[in-house]
């Protein structure tokens, strides 16, 4: 329901913004091709891996920075919200032509919270300043940066605020941890767009539209640092899932075993409100949690570690966290892998999920339909021995998810 509101809400003001604009005309042309041409060149430079977040933070801060234009060069300009919104659309759509032929444009949910920040943004400076209110209650010194820029920074707050409510609604992940990383990713991209907003529109106002190339060209190097930055950490993550193949390789492990176990941790732990780095930790444990079953000298059958004894399980896990301290993976990865044998109640939550999730995977796998079934009331009977209740029952929530994929990622 609230992702129709928000694409219903954004799809009409886009119509109206078009329809306003093309009836009354541009106000100061050459100031709007400006911004529009700033955007749609942010939106050539799209980059594929930003995942949920900003992946056109050119486009963004220069949307944005339209929105909180006031003066070029000395002289006031009086183009309204309706034409910031239109522009800004305009702008996007045009740079996203080259991405949507090759099949990789925005995400609808993008484009929608896109329209909804820049409205917002502009419906909170514009009347101001052209009702000469900013003027009169900021002066045209450091309060008024000060007011600009704060007017960003709530403008990002929406756009988390946003965010987290459309991620939500369709996973009904709880909303408090969706919402905490919303806000550390504004702190990083985010921080790079609002800041480039707020200096384009103050720049601009004093150098004119000069400013837009010169003040632009940081935010494009920044940008390609953090695609190399995002190269990095999917080499990194693909080599975590490489590694933990050698089981299956080996003939320790079933087939998409490790992948399915850490597809369902990372869900589990959504669930309970994990969030940010201790998602990361949980999955890559998951992912590499058969590790030290390559220290036996006969696999177990089916790769069933939840059915060995404890000293086994220890000594397996023991030597799991030995050789992923070896690789050079975060040693809170291999901390969670030592720690899978211990008695729950000792266990960190991470290791928590990750047990109860391979051991779901090991007693639903090959027992026909009712498997799942039989393998949740499997845990639910060991709870408060083998399996923290609360965990059990995230995971019962997780799969009675429709749309759940725990297929091999690998």
């Amino acid at each position: 329901m609230v992702v129709v509101v928000v694409y219903s809400v954004a799809g009409v003001l886009t119509l109206v913004a078009f329809a306003a604009t093309v009836g009354r005309g541009l106000d100061e042309r050459g100031v709007a091709l400006g911004f529009g041409v700033l955007v749609a060149v942010g939106e050539l430079a799209r980059w594929g891996g930003g995942g949920d977040r900003e992946s056109a933070p050119l486009g963004a801060a220069g949307a944005l920075a339209y929105a909180l234009l006031g003066s070029v060069a000395g002289h006031s300009t009086h183009h309204g919200v309706l034409q910031v919104v239109a522009v800004a659309v305009a702008g996007a759509l045009v740079g996203c032509v080259p991405h949507v032929a090759r099949g990789r444009g925005p995400s609808l949910d993008h484009m929608a919270r896109r329209v909804l920040t820049v409205w917002f943004a502009a419906a909170c400076f514009q009347p101001l300043y052209n009702q000469g209110r900013a003027a009169q209650w900021f002066g045209d010194g450091a309060p008024y940066a000060l007011f600009v820029v704060g007017l960003l920074a709530l403008t990002g707050l929406c756009d988390a605020v946003l965010a987290a409510a459309m991620a939500h609604a369709r996973t009904r992940w709880p909303f408090g941890p969706l919402l905490r990383d919303e806000m550390r990713a504004m702190l990083g991209i985010g921080t790079a767009v609002g800041a480039t907003g707020a200096v384009l529109a103050l720049a601009v106002a004093v150098a004119g539209l000069w400013a837009l190339p010169v003040i632009s060209l940081p935010l494009l190097l920044t940008q390609l640092a953090f695609r190399r930055y995002s190269a990095v950490r999917a080499t990194y993550r693909q080599t975590i899932a490489s590694l933990a193949r050698a089981t299956e390789i080996a003939g320790y492990t079933p087939h998409g075993h490790a992948h399915r176990v850490a597809a369902l941790s990372r869900a589990i732990g959504r669930e309970m409100g994990l969030s940010g780095p201790d998602l990361t930790v949980l999955e890559y444990a998951a992912l590499m949690h058969d590790i030290g079953q390559l220290s036996l000298v006969d696999p177990v059958r089916d790769g069933a570690t939840a059915t060995l004894p404890v000293t086994q399980q220890r000594r397996i896990a023991l030597l799991g966290g030995a050789v992923v301290r070896q690789t050079g993976v975060d040693s809170q990865v291999a901390v969670v892998v030592e720690r899978l044998a211990d008695p729950y109640r000792e266990q960190p939550l991470t290791a928590r999920i990750v047990r109860t999730a391979n051991a779901y995977d090991e007693m639903a796998r090959g027992t026909g339909p009712q498997g799942p079934l039989a393998a949740l009331e499997g845990l639910r009977l060991a709870t408060g021995r083998e399996y923290q209740p609360e965990v059990v029952e995230a995971l019962a929530r997780v799969v009675s998810h429709p749309g759940l994929s725990l297929g091999s990622a690998g």
